[in-house]
């Protein structure tokens, strides 16, 4: 099916000086997300095109650089975008690995498209501006339905993962009943034990930022995928799927909806054996749950800051390695008030205090207390160990502690 739509005009391939290289039988297609978002009226990402008709002398002949280490896929000359062999692929073994290809200039844009997910993804552009949907992913995007395109689908475990990023961004949608089934399927025949923590991240990582988390995970685990790989966890509770969307919705960066995820779910979900998540992602869940175990004690001293020990305030702010990371601390404070723990009276009380630990004043501070104690040790040894109450490590925090007792909140 071919449909014309002038909204698409920065999207058409173009036969610049390297396409124009190409044999002229040759056809070149913008395919994929950039179609798909254009259709949604959503900014579009990266361009990717699919070129018909060529062998893999030509596209190196015209100059194009190959990267593919799997398929043949090419880096335009000039704009550096991908431009990739059409192509059919055979299952050879589990996994998303586990595909032979055939990029044979016989294989037609519909055999490539057939091989795609989703039917929204399995549109493509040709260079005179005509759509072509043989697949029928305009009309499921109008209804706003995730269909898979053929059974191939359940070829590739990642495609489970997509799916539920897909909803993420897309949470209005509803997944097509035989979809579900396929998907389920795919997780009962052991298709999804395959899935590498690599790429369970990627995808899963990239659905923690999209709209609505909350969906990915209820995807995920009506589907079966999420027991299948993190080894047998229960369902996610609603208040962490709330906590989630709440963190979208105030724009949390990643790691503090991954911080929020893992702290509700349990530690044991996310060993690094299952989910290779970024360490920093790792640490702020951690101080996230530590600072869970000790919210008692920190908001008792907020509640009643003028008999409040210091040392106990200056403890907390510091744990959190604000000296050399201010933004975690940040974030935490983000991470704590969507979970309900702080409020935002307590959160701003934390950061001004915490000013009193970091800010210039409180470095002036340091760098006099620790001038004295230079002073001093020329004259002979105080002490020695970090411990020690004469060592520099321990003058340079009593230094901290004593500056945040002058702030007028302790007075």
């Amino acid at each position: 099916m071919q449909r014309h739509n002038p909204d698409f005009a920065a999207l058409v391939p173009v036969r610049d000086t390297a396409c124009r290289k190409l044999p002229p039988s040759v056809k070149i297609y913008c395919v994929g997300g950039a179609i798909r978002d254009c259709l949604l009226k959503e900014p579009s990402g990266d361009r990717d095109f699919v070129v018909v008709g060529a062998r893999i002398e030509d596209m190196v002949g015209a100059g194009f650089t190959p990267v593919g280490k799997d398929f043949p896929v090419f880096l335009h000359p000039s704009t550096h975008e991908e431009y990739a062999l059409a192509r059919t692929e055979r299952k050879s073994s589990k996994g998303y690995k586990g595909f032979t290809f055939n990029v044979d200039p016989s294989v037609t844009l519909e055999d490539d498209l057939s091989r795609r997910d989703l039917t929204m993804n399995a549109i493509a552009l040709d260079e005179s501006g005509q759509l072509i949907d043989p697949f029928r992913g305009i009309d499921d995007l109008h209804a706003k339905t995730f269909r898979h395109v053929s059974p191939a689908f359940q070829e590739d475990p990642v495609r489970l993962l997509r799916l539920a990023r897909f909803a993420a961004r897309w949470p209005d949608f509803v997944i097509a009943d035989q979809t579900q089934m396929l998907c389920q399927s795919m997780v009962a025949s052991g298709e999804a034990d395959a899935l590498v923590a690599e790429r369970i991240w990627q995808e899963i990582g990239k659905g923690l930022e999209a709209k609505t988390p909350s969906r990915m995970m209820r995807v995920l685990e009506d589907t079966g995928v999420w027991a299948a790989i993190t080894k047998g966890a229960g369902r996610v509770q609603r208040k962490a799927l709330e906590h989630l969307d709440r963190a979208a919705e105030e724009n949390l960066p990643a790691e503090g909806r991954y911080a929020l995820l893992i702290h509700n779910a349990g530690v044991d979900c996310f060993e690094p054996a299952l989910f290779k998540a970024p360490k920093s992602h790792q640490a702020l869940a951690s101080l996230l749950t530590q600072s869970f175990l000790t919210r008692d004690s920190l908001i008792d001293a907020l509640d009643h800051i003028t008999a409040a020990s210091p040392e106990l305030i200056f403890n907390w702010i510091t744990a959190t390695d604000i000296l050399r990371k201010p933004e975690r601390f940040e974030l935490l404070l983000g991470c704590l008030r969507v979970a309900n723990y702080l409020s935002q009276d307590h959160a701003n009380t934390l950061q001004g205090l915490a000013q009193w630990v970091v800010g210039e004043a409180a470095g002036n501070a340091v760098a006099a207390a620790a001038a004295a104690w230079h002073a001093r040790e020329a004259k002979g040894p105080i002490g020695d160990g970090p411990g020690h109450a004469g060592s520099i490590a321990e003058v340079v925090r009593l230094a901290r502690i004593e500056h945040l007792r002058q702030s007028p909140l302790f007075s």
